[in-house]
């Protein structure tokens, strides 16, 4: 039986068993050969995460914690933001991005049922939901080729006297015109949230300024499940630098409460007992007092123990996810003639999530029958998630009804939804992996 002298001494030598076995067991070691199985994404991480992780283990505070603070104190000061919380997942995320935007501390900005919101229907359905869910309008624009992000010459013709917010998505990476969507949000007092999930990194530069995708508009949405560009398996983050919506963020997404104790802190405040809230008696208990209709959407401390470690990481992740998107696009120049390749938005840098590819509608060639042959030969594709989201089965109870509006016709997300698809670019990925994938890429098309 091992003794250790004290608790310090154990978790050390705990921490390196965990990494010695990760180094014997879960370390890779064998070079890519031509037919093995190349994935979309996928998690890249050492014995550093867990370490983290088997620290986190023995602390057994298995909700948010010292991790969690940790995470979201180094996650701000590395977007440039000041306020950033830690949620369970991407969509839980989006979901406390709007649910914000409805609460009455925001006065005639206080998004209510049957205000309208701008977003587009070629995208992730969690970017959306939440404002169907609530009773609020997506109003749906078309997208641009080959950027794939929201047609903003439609802006103008989508607005309307209930107009509130702009919720939109950065396309695998690839910012959307930040200059024009903000331009229009702030000549119009809207409100933006940008679903940064899939471009965490992206840069993007207004009149000189670059900043980071995620902290131009009033709140920004991260994902950290396994195949985004980091990972803590499940989780998400919610930022912004108002202060009244931080304030806002940490009520939705704990119970609703108006307290802001930190977990396992009482009256942080030093008020506990003495308010008057509501019609409650006065002095009851604040944090058992609801200021709004909240949830419980934390992340634990054993998921932000991965994220600590996998932040420290995150720079050469971006530079090696742009390295395999270069490499891929010069690779596939050679069969533009068959299929659009895609482009980076102006004034943008893109951390990019994928590589997406729209065969031209004019070659004939069946989208199925190509990603059908990549796939045969081990290499993982996905289409642009919804394609067209108000063709699904979710809108059949709602199709045709005034529970959302559409603008035009939108030809080119009909396009995205039959003619496209991506591969992946992850951190993970070699140059033979990326070789591959363009010449099975090649052959599928000739």
């Amino acid at each position: 039986m091992t003794t250790w002298k004290n608790e310090t001494e154990a978790r050390a030598q705990i921490k390196e068993l965990v990494a010695e076995y990760y180094h014997n067991f879960m370390e890779k070691k064998d070079t890519f050969k031509s037919g093995d199985r190349i994935s979309y994404a996928a998690r890249v991480f050492d014995e550093k995460e867990m370490c983290s992780l088997t620290d986190a283990v023995l602390d057994f505070w298995l909700t948010s914690g010292r991790f969690s603070k940790q995470f979201e104190t180094e996650f701000a000061k590395w977007l440039g933001v000041k306020y950033s919380h830690l949620v369970n997942s991407g969509s839980s995320a989006n979901l406390i991005a709007f649910s914000v935007l409805t609460a009455p501390e925001l006065q005639e900005r206080q998004i209510k049922r049957g205000d309208e919101v701008i977003t587009v229907a070629c995208g992730f359905p969690t970017t959306v939901t939440p404002i169907l869910q609530y009773g609020a309008v997506p109003v749906f624009l078309d997208v641009t080729i080959p950027q794939y992000n929201i047609d903003v010459s439609q802006l103008e013709t989508a607005l309307s006297d209930k107009t509130k917010a702009v919720i939109i998505a950065h396309t695998l990476g690839n910012p959307f015109d930040l200059n024009a969507i903000k331009a229009f949000c702030d000549a119009h007092n809207l409100w933006l949230v940008e679903d940064n999930c899939d471009a965490l990194g992206s840069e993007y530069t207004i009149n000189g300024l670059k900043k980071y995708t995620g902290t131009w508009g009033d709140i920004g949405t991260s994902s950290f499940y396994p195949p985004h560009h980091i990972t803590m398996g499940e989780g998400g983050c919610v930022y912004t630098d108002n202060p009244l919506l931080h304030r806002l963020i940490l009520s939705y997404r704990d119970w609703g409460r108006d307290c802001i104790c930190p977990s396992g802190h009482d009256n942080f405040c030093g008020h506990r007992f003495e308010g008057q809230y509501g019609i409650l008696p006065k002095g009851y208990d604040h944090k058992y007092v609801y200021s709004h209709w909240g949830y419980n959407l934390k992340a634990t401390d054993l998921q932000a123990a991965i994220g600590v470690e996998q932040l420290k990481k995150f720079p050469s992740f971006i530079e090696r996810r742009r390295h395999n998107w270069e490499r891929l696009r010069n690779a596939l120049y050679c069969v533009q003639d068959k299929v659009i390749l895609p482009e980076a938005a102006a004034d943008s840098n893109p951390s990019w999530f994928g590589f997406l590819i729209t065969i031209r509608p004019e070659t004939n060639i069946r989208r199925n029958e190509v990603t059908h042959y990549i796939e045969k030969h081990n290499i993982q594709t996905r289409l642009l998630f919804s394609g067209n989201l108000i063709k699904h089965p979710c809108f059949d109870e709602i199709r045709g009804t005034n529970a959302y509006r559409v603008i035009g016709t939108l030809t080119n997300t009909e396009l995205v939804m039959n003619n496209s698809f991506w591969v992946g670019v992850y951190p993970g990925m070699t140059d033979e992996m990326i070789d591959y994938i363009a010449k099975t890429i090649i052959n599928a098309l000739t």
